[in-house]
C-alpha cells in the first residue's frame, strides 16, 4: 500500500497563521508534529505501507522535504504540481507514477490537513477498505455526521452503517436538507479520503476523462527529476482541465463503495472547526501564547508574537501573528476569505507570506521597513547557501550576529566573524554561505528604490530555483 498525501491547499480560511506559502497543512496547529507530519505519523502502525507518494505545490517543496526528514521519511516521490489542477489530475499523475515504480500498488489517498482522533478505528477503516480496494472498487470514506453541517458535501449509501455500493453525492446542502440527511442514517460526509489500486482509477480515467489521463500521462513523461522531486512538464499540465476526483469519476462509475468512518475526524476547515479540536479550558475557551483574559467565555484567542488581552466577550476569535491580527465572531469567522479576497486584489503581501519567510537555506524576518529601506533578520542553516545573485536596484550591508559568512562579491571571497560587516553595491554578483557548525545570524540593511523579492538574478543555485 502507497500513501498518497495531497497537500496542495492555501487554506486561506485559517487566515492570518495559514497563509499560500506557509498553509495550514505545514504548521503545527496542534502539538510539536504540522497537520502534514500527523497524517503520515498516524500511518506508522501500518505493516504493509510503502514510502508516501507527496503531491504538493511548487512552492512548498521545501518544506515538505525537510517536514519529511525530521520524521525520517525518505521518499523519492515528491510529485511538484507547477499549477493548481484540484484533485483528478493530482490523482492521474500519483497513480500514473505508483504504476512506473513495478507491479500494481493500492492507494490509500489521504488530505494533509485532517484531523483524526481515534486512531484504531481509522486503522480498521483502512483495513476494510483495502478488501474492497483490492477486489477493483473504486473506496471513499464517508464520515459519520455528528451534526447537520451545511460545510460538507455529503454521499448517500445504498445500505445504512455497513460499506455499500455509493447511491449519489451529493453537493453541500442548506440546513433544512442537511437535516434531512443526518437523521435518515444513509448519508455520510465526503471527507475527501480513498483507497483503489492505481490499476482501477486509471482504467475508469480512461472510461470516463480521457483526457485528463492523456494530459497528466504527458506531464510525467515530459517530467524530470530534480532532487527528491519529480517536476511536471509545465506547458502540458497547465493545459489539463481543472476537476476533481468526484465529479471526474466517483460521481459517474458503477464500481464506488463507501466506507463508514467514525474516528472524531475533522477537516478544520475554519476557526470554530480548530476551536472545537483544541483542548477547552473550564469556560470554553482556547488560549493559546501570551494571552490574558477576563469574563470570556467560547472563544478561540491565539498570540504569536506579544502579550494580547481579551475581556468581556463571548463567542469570539482573536488572532495575533508579527504583521497582522484578525478579530471575528466564531459564526462569522469562515468569513475570513472575503479578507483574504481583499488583500489579493489589493496585492498585499499578507495575503502570501508571512512576515518570517522560510527558504531552502533558512529564512528571513522583515524587521523594519521605510521608504528606501528594509531590514532583515537572516538564519542560514549549517552548510547551506544562498543563490550567487545580483540585485538592479538595491545596494545591501551585511553585519554577523552570530556564526561565520562566506561572502562572495564579484571576484572576491571573505570570511566574517562575529560582530562584522560588508557591503554589496548596487549589481555586484554576490552570495552568502555558512561554513560553520551552527546557525549563522546576520542584519541585513537594503537600500535602493525598489526592494521587492522579484529583483533578483539568479546565477547559480543549489536548490534548482528559477
Amino acid at each position: 500500500m502507497i500513501p498518497v498525501i495531497m497537500s496542495g491547499g492555501s487554506g486561506t480560511r485559517l487566515w492570518p497563521l495559514s497563509r499560500k506559502h506557509k498553509p495550514k497543512q505545514f504548521i503545527a496547529l496542534f502539538g510539536e508534529n504540522t497537520m502534514f507530519q500527523e497524517t503520515l505519523s498516524r500511518l506508522s502502525d501500518i505493516d504493509d505501507r510503502q514510502a508516501p507518494i507527496i503531491v504538493c505545490n511548487n512552492d512548498h517543496r521545501f518544506m515538505v522535504a525537510e517536514q519529511l526528514d525530521e520524521l525520517d521519511i525518505s521518499s523519492a516521490n515528491i510529485i511538484l504540481e507547477p499549477i493548481g489542477r484540484n484533485t483528478a489530475p493530482a490523482l492521474a499523475i500519483s497513480a500514473l507514477q505508483a504504476q512506473s515504480m513495478g507491479e500494481d500498488p493500492t492507494l490509500l489517498v489521504l488530505a494533509a490537513d485532517h484531523v483524526i482522533e481515534d486512531i484504531p478505528a481509522f486503522h480498521q477503516a483502512i483495513e476494510t477498505a483495502k478488501t474492497q480496494a483490492e477486489a477493483g472498487l473504486l473506496v471513499t470514506f464517508g464520515i459519520v455526521p455528528t451534526s447537520p453541517n451545511t460545510g460538507y458535501g455529503y454521499i448517500q449509501a445504498s445500505e445504512k452503517n455497513v460499506t455499500s455500493p455509493v447511491k449519489r453525492f451529493v453537493e453541500k446542502p442548506d440546513l433544512a436538507t442537511a437535516t434531512e440527511y443526518v437523521d435518515s442514517g444513509s448519508y455520510y460526509w465526503n471527507s475527501g479520503m480513498f483507497m483503489f489500486k492505481a490499476s482501477t482509477l486509471i482504467a475508469e480515467l480512461e472510461n470516463y476523462a480521457p483526457d485528463i489521463l492523456a494530459n497528466c500521462r504527458e506531464a510525467l513523461s515530459k517530467g524530470v527529476k530534480d532532487l527528491d522531486f519529480i517536476r511536471l512538464d509545465a506547458d502540458t499540465f497547465s493545459n489539463c482541465r481543472s476537476e476533481s476526483i468526484d465529479y471526474a469519476v466517483m460521481e459517474q462509475t458503477n464500481k464506488a463503495v463507501v466506507v463508514p468512518l467514525d474516528a472524531a475526524w475533522n477537516d478544520v476547515g475554519s476557526w470554530s472547526s480548530l476551536w472545537e479540536c483544541a483542548e477547552q479550558d473550564e469556560n470554553n475557551n482556547v488560549l493559546q501564547g501570551d494571552v490574558m483574559i477576563d469574563d470570556v467565555q467560547n472563544s478561540y484567542i491565539h498570540s504569536e508574537h506579544r502579550l494580547v488581552s481579551v475581556l468581556g466577550v463571548d463567542n469570539v476569535v482573536v488572532v495575533e501573528t508579527a504583521d497582522a491580527v484578525m478579530v471575528a465572531s466564531k459564526d462569522s469567522a469562515q468569513n475570513v476569505k472575503n479578507i483574504v479576497n481583499r488583500l489579493i486584489d489589493d496585492q498585499r503581501q499578507e495575503a502570501e507570506n508571512h512576515r518570517l519567510c522560510y527558504r531552502p537555506w533558512g529564512n528571513y524576518d522583515s524587521i523594519d521597513a521605510g521608504q528606501r529601506f528594509q531590514v532583515k533578520r537572516i538564519t542560514v542553516n549549517p552548510g547551506a547557501s544562498l543563490s550567487l545573485q545580483m540585485h538592479h536596484h538595491r545596494a545591501e550591508h551585511w553585519i554577523v550576529v552570530t556564526g561565520s559568512a562566506q561572502v562572495t562579491c564579484d571576484e572576491n571571497v571573505m570570511l566574517l566573524a562575529e560582530n562584522q560587516s560588508t557591503y554589496i553595491p548596487i549589481g555586484a554578483k554576490h552570495r552568502l554561505h555558512n561554513p560553520g557548525q551552527v546557525l549563522l545570524e546576520m542584519i541585513e540593511v537594503q537600500s535602493g528604490s525598489y526592494l521587492g523579492e522579484d529583483d533578483i538574478i539568479r546565477f547559480e543555485d543549489n536548490y534548482s530555483r528559477a
